[in-house]
């Protein structure tokens, strides 16, 4: 009894050492990390002229009013300026300061602060707008201390960081806490994948870095949540993200980003059920650009994109980051789904900068009134496309099927992504030519006791999407 006691003791002793060994313990102080990092931090401040009228009026003029242009001309334009704070970090010693565009974006001065009263003008190298990332110079030969990127891949939830910047103005200032998630999308801009923290950032600490415990940066100080200051949620671009649109920026003075021209959008359970998908994943090409190097290669509208470069896509949102992070002219072996089989595609990358999907989307035209006709097992009254339509709405020439009028509150379209003035050019994929032919399609799936029909669309941007939707 005593020996299988003691046997006892020993592992759940030798259990205990291991796990105490495996973890990493709570830091003591940040102290000794901090004053190591804190030279190569910096406070930005910018200014830029703003024009405004003033009305000497005590009060508007209704829209549309006579006196409205007779008097436009009293109003006097006024300069002010308006100044902007930010953060920012040191990478190198010749002077050169990483920070987020916004920070910098229009300013006509920037001042860079070290070491809390050493001031430099500072130039712009190169600016991003949709990673929010830009980099600057420093007009000065004075040499400085900069930090190192590590890992942001290495990255865990749980892992202690702190935050160095300068929120509300007062520079210098240290705040701690842990990775509180990872791969977080917001909203904010075109590439995310963004680290949450708790670490307290508030508005000023923007440009910042996001130390971990070796005094690395594994992220750039981007976005709070909460309007008025840190309620514990902060969002940093990833340091892996940001290193390679950093070097092009100072290579080149802009980004170069991988381009394969497609319009892609969710696999939703419905499109996996009809395309005969094992589960939800994947990226669905809903169109192809003319000319891309996704049309060069034979990807098609409807395909399914599995896998790229050798990386699994298992949403959709993961594509276009992967995608841009490639090089410029790289051959990748692109692995898509199409009926019911997979393929491999060699694409040639282009660059998003010089192509056309860079470029702004047009404004919405206006829909014209035309014979409608319902669609009884949708109810969804549609019209035919007309010529008019394609030159108004600067559509494909080729292009054929129904503008859908009016969706009916219980229509199984009711609460998808299907809007008045949206195109249905394909269902189940078959083109739709006439509004017989979507009413026929309908039928068919129906009286096949299929559950889900899937259609493919143009919204009002002109946008090509694929839904899929259940009937029954």
């Amino acid at each position: 009894m005593k020996k299988i006691q003691f046997l006892l003791l020993t592992v759940f002793f030798t259990f205990s050492v291991s796990t105490l060994s495996n973890s990493k313990s709570v830091p003591a102080s940040f102290a000794d990390l901090a004053e190591r990092l804190m030279p190569s931090v910096v406070n930005i401040s910018t200014t830029q002229t703003v024009v405004t009228n003033t009305n000497p009026f005590p009060f508007q003029f209704p829209p549309g009013s006579p006196f409205e242009d007779m008097f436009k001309e009293f109003g006097t334009p006024q300069e002010r300026k308006s100044s902007a704070l930010g953060s920012g970090f040191i990478i190198d010693a010749k002077g050169i300061v990483v920070t987020n565009n916004h920070v910098i974006q229009d300013a006509e001065d920037i001042i860079v602060r070290v070491n809390g009263d050493e001031e430099y003008k500072a130039k712009v190298v190169g600016a991003d707008p949709l990673s929010d990332i830009a980099v600057l110079q420093l007009e000065t030969e004075d040499k400085f201390t900069p930090v190192a990127f590590g890992n942001s891949d290495k990255a865990r939830i749980g892992d202690w960081v702190i935050a160095i910047g300068n929120p509300f103005g007062l520079g210098g200032t240290v705040t701690s806490g842990i990775i509180s998630a990872r791969n977080r999308s917001i909203g904010l801009s075109r590439y995310e994948d963004y680290i949450q923290t708790d670490a307290s950032i508030n508005s000023g600490n923007s440009g910042g870095p996001l130390f971990d415990m070796k005094g690395d940066v594994i992220g750039i100080n981007t976005a709070i949540l909460g309007r008025n200051g840190s309620i514990g949620i902060g969002f940093s671009i990833p340091a892996n993200s940001a290193k390679i649109v950093i070097d092009q920026l100072i290579e080149f003075g802009e980004t170069k980003r991988g381009w394969l021209g497609v319009r892609i959008q969710d696999v939703t359970a419905e499109i996996a059920e009809v395309e005969k998908l094992d589960e939800p994943r994947g990226a669905l090409v809903a169109s192809v650009a003319e000319n891309s190097p996704s049309e060069k290669a034979g990807i098609k509208a409807g395909d399914i994109i599995l896998e790229f470069n050798g990386v699994r896509i298992n949403q959709m949102k993961e594509l276009p980051a992967i995608v841009a992070k490639t090089k410029v002219g790289k051959n990748v072996n692109v692995k898509i789904w199409r009926n019911q089989r997979e393929l491999t595609k060699n694409v040639l990358l282009g660059r998003l900068e010089t192509s056309d999907d860079f470029k702004v989307s047009e404004k919405k035209k206006k829909p014209i009134e035309k014979q409608t006709s319902e669609i009884e097992n949708l109810k969804i009254t549609v019209r035919l496309l007309t010529s008019e339509d394609i030159k108004t709405r600067k559509l494909p020439n080729q292009i054929k099927g129904v503008v859908v009028t009016k969706i009916d509150d219980d229509s199984p379209l009711k609460n998808t992504t299907l809007a008045v003035n949206h195109i249905i050019t394909e269902a189940q994929k078959k083109k739709i030519r006439s509004i017989n032919d979507l009413r026929k399609v309908v039928q068919k799936v129906i009286s096949s006791n299929q559950n889900t029909i899937l259609l493919a669309t143009y919204n009002n941007q002109n946008q090509r999407r694929y839904l899929g939707v259940k009937l029954k």
